[in-house]
């Protein structure tokens, strides 16, 4: 029995009857883009994290470029971000022509050091941009204290925490702006390229409903720079029932978790570092990531035995070419080491048990062996 990393057509055939028909009302009503599904989606989303608007648009990154370019961040401004992250993270700010300023992660949770950030705020920074990696969020309302102290915008990368909490909160609901991806390997994924903007602001909202449309305030009037930024009704409507599904397949996802966590708990002594999840937070578990400075060992271990792995994210940001000249680096020791150390395992909702038990029979037969 093969063990995928991610099996997405497990997933498709649970939910194929339901995303077939919704697919099928789309091609009847062939209103492609900015369909009835697309307004659909967009109250269930913002009624699921508890906040007033959702916008959808084309991808995580155009949602992210959508909350600055509401904010009117360009050159001459910063916006501080962890230093381990996805490059788009970093991306959308140098495309606006703004200034990247890199700050540490912490070593445990992989999202922002909080205690770094203040001493990275000048008279340019204009927002921060937490990443809730791996399923988590950072410290949330740590982050708001700062944001109204030196009156910056807050905007929360959730790509991977969509469905996580802190004190009972749904991410995207902590900020001025929670911009997730809906990538099909996402804790909620469509079937190609989506994202969503969340919002509390009305005036923002509509501004970025703008944006995504080029700008457009009436029919070939164009009073904003924007983008093609929308997300097609196709998407839309088959993420659907996907999102009626989600509320379970988090359950899972933390059921698969803990079953790991207790397989591998003991794994310090020997170097191996489970995942940390803080005590208010529940994490949406995008990925299931270990710690080592034996990775390279344990992957080759586990090829062997037929076991996939992935590394997100081999280098920090601030280590990628393009950006080395296009950012101001406060700290990022942890997160260049980080990236020598992290690897993730097999993880997905529909994973049946004695799959992961494959996994996890493989990694307690090495880890025995160091």
């Amino acid at each position: 029995m093969s063990i995928p990393f991610i099996d997405i057509k497990a997933q498709h055939h649970a939910l194929k009857k339901e995303i077939e028909a919704q697919i099928s009302k789309v091609l009847e009503h062939c209103q492609f883009i900015l369909g009835p599904e697309v307004t659909e989606l967009e109250g269930k989303l913002a009624e699921f994290c508890g906040v007033k608007h959702a916008i959808t648009c084309s991808s995580g990154t155009d949602a992210a470029l959508l909350a600055m370019m509401a904010e009117g961040i360009g050159p001459g401004d910063e916006v501080i971000v962890p230093a381990f992250s996805f490059i788009a993270t970093a991306e959308t700010v140098v495309l606006l022509g703004a200034t990247p300023v890199y700050v540490d992660v912490d070593e445990e949770t992989y999202c922002i050091n909080v205690d770094e950030i203040e001493k990275a705020i000048t008279p340019k920074t204009k927002a921060i941009q937490p990443v809730s990696l791996y399923g988590q969020m950072a410290d949330m309302e740590a982050l708001q204290k700062i944001c109204e102290k030196h009156n910056l915008v807050l905007i929360e990368d959730a790509a991977q925490s969509f469905g996580a909490t802190q004190n009972g909160k749904k991410s995207c609901a902590f900020s001025h702006y929670g911009v997730t991806s809906f990538f099909p390997a996402k804790p909620l994924g469509c079937y190609g390229d989506g994202g969503a903007v969340f919002t509390n602001d009305d005036a923002k909202a509509e501004r970025m409903k703008q944006l995504r449309v080029h700008g457009q305030t009436a029919r070939y009037e164009h009073s904003f720079i924007g983008i093609n930024g929308r997300m097609d009704t196709l998407q839309c409507a088959i993420m659907l029932p996907k999102l009626e599904r989600f509320p379970w397949e988090l359950k899972q996802r933390n059921e698969l978790a803990k079953r790991y966590n207790n397989a591998f708990g003991e794994f310090s002594s020997k170097g191996i570092f489970i995942p940390v999840v803080k005590e208010n937070n529940t994490s949406a578990w995008a990925q299931y990531t270990l710690r080592t400075t034996k990775r390279d060992f344990l992957i080759e271990k586990l090829k062997e035995k037929e076991v996939p792995t992935s590394i997100h994210y081999p280098k920090a940001m601030s280590e990628q070419p393009a950006y080395l000249e296009n950012g101001r680096i406060v700290s990022d020791s942890i997160s260049k080491r980080l990236g020598h150390e992290v690897f993730s395992l097999p993880m997905y909702p529909d994973m049946p048990f004695e799959i992961q038990d494959k996994v996890i029979q493989a990694l307690v037969e090495i880890a025995n062996q160091m």
